[in-house]
């Protein structure tokens, strides 16, 4: 793996040589923990030079518009496999068998069941307090709930623990919604889909159990599977973190929901609703897409272009196709629907967006999605941080099984001198 090396000169010292490693894929990196010897280290804000570990799941070229998942282009899995296979193969490295296949599902269906205690916990919070608020505190608490699997040096209790989140993610994320709007909470039912399921316990309720449209069913399974994993984004770099302390892996889970909570990391498809507000109607489109052109206005075009991919998100393709069949099956005539489609259309057109490679990312057609199937903006975090729970716990897992040692990022030192008491 270390087949070159580079050589550091620092004015006054010998050259340091250091390891340059190669992966299977992307940019060659360069092993700087030699450094620590010399007394030195680096600075990198943000960590985006920095390769905080070794990982095996998810392969991202932002350049060319490439997410792979154990080496399998995103729109491959999002057409050919359901959101349970993608998360059999990030948790084990392959696609299942058909045998595999029905193995797991036979056991993720028989976790989707919380403790009937977490009805009580539920009740200590504020019927209006947000929904990742309550998220952060239940997923957190299971870990009082389920300790009976909590050894992370064993093997069979990692598994364990992460069947369960993948399993109970769907439940603990409709209890939540259903509280908030005061609705009797519904029990899983093991024979629908994960999707279905999903949907079941979202919107139905004991007095009236509706069939699930497939199509929706369709599309939320499509949610799930593109919001799975991004590589090493703030959330799955915070629950490695927490897990390199030994911290159980519902603690850590809680904390990926915590960092994913920020605006700029799991709000981006709210913030395109918000947006589309801003604006509020067809006829005022042209005026803000002149003022997202100026450099000096602070508006800005939320759901185009995206921080790590530089052409193209490929996940847009996928979910834009979704968005058209999810319009298509309602029949929704939302005005504010209506503007997002045509704020889409006159973008793609406008050469300033399409120089730049502004397209509309993920979180513009997720949004619009979201808001079709009646889903409130206050649970679109919620539901990224279901489909994301089984990358966090992917990543949890290969890390414990590598030995990783305890994160401690260093830090440049700007404040006062040594200094003593004016008294």
């Amino acid at each position: 793996m270390a087949d070159n090396k580079a050589q550091l000169i620092i004015e006054g010292s010998d050259a340091i040589e250091l390891p340059v490693l190669t992966g299977t894929m992307g940019p060659d990196v360069i092993d700087v923990r030699g450094l620590t010897s010399t007394g030195r280290f680096t600075f990198d804000p943000g960590f985006m030079s920095t390769a905080s570990c070794e990982s095996k799941i998810t392969y991202i070229d932002g350049d060319k518009g490439i997410l792979l998942h154990r080496g399998y282009p995103i729109e491959q899995l999002a057409a050919k496999t359901d959101y349970l296979e993608t998360c059999y193969l990030l948790l084990h490295g392959e696609l299942p068998t058909p045998e595999e296949k029905t193995k797991f599902l036979s056991t993720v269906q028989n976790h989707t069941m919380v403790h009937e205690q977490l009805k009580s916990f539920l009740n200590g919070f504020r019927r209006d307090a947000h929904p990742m608020a309550i998220m952060c505190g239940v997923v957190g608490a299971l870990s009082a709930f389920y300790h009976d699997s909590l050894d992370i040096n064993d093997p069979k209790h990692r598994e364990i623990s992460a069947v369960r989140l993948v399993a109970k993610m769907p439940t603990i994320a409709a209890m939540v919604y259903k509280y908030s709007m005061g609705q009797p909470l519904m029990y899983p039912r093991n024979d629908l889909s994960y999707s279905e399921n999903f949907l079941h316990m979202m919107f139905n309720t004991p007095c009236e159990i509706k069939p699930i449209s497939p199509v929706l069913a369709k599309a939320m399974d499509r949610i799930f599977i593109l919001h799975a994993d991004h590589e090493q984004n703030a959330s799955t770099s915070t629950v490695r973190l927490a897990g390199s302390t030994g911290a159980n892996p519902f603690a850590c889970i809680a904390a990926g929901i915590a960092a994913l909570w920020g605006p700029a990391h799991g709000g981006a498809n709210e913030a395109v609703l918000t947006m589309l507000d801003e604006i509020g109607d067809v006829s005022n489109i042209e005026k803000f897409l002149a003022k997202a052109k100026d450099k000096n206005d602070p508006f800005k075009l939320m759901g185009f272009g995206h921080r790590v991919y530089k052409n193209f998100d490929p996940r847009a393709k996928v979910m834009k196709q979704t968005c058209d069949e999810v319009l298509g099956e309602l029949g929704i005539n939302d005005p504010q629907l209506e503007l997002a489609m045509k704020l889409e259309e006159i973008a793609l057109q406008d050469p300033y967006f399409a120089e730049r490679n502004l397209y509309p990312n993920v979180d513009f057609y997720s949004g619009i999605i979201l808001k079709a199937i009646g889903i409130p903006t206050s649970m679109f975090t919620v539901i990224f941080a279901l489909a994301r729970t089984v990358g966090w716990i992917s990543h949890w897992k290969e890390m414990i099984a590598s030995g990783q040692k305890i994160g401690r990022p260093r830090q440049l030192y700007t404040g006062h001198t040594k200094r003593d008491l004016p008294f």
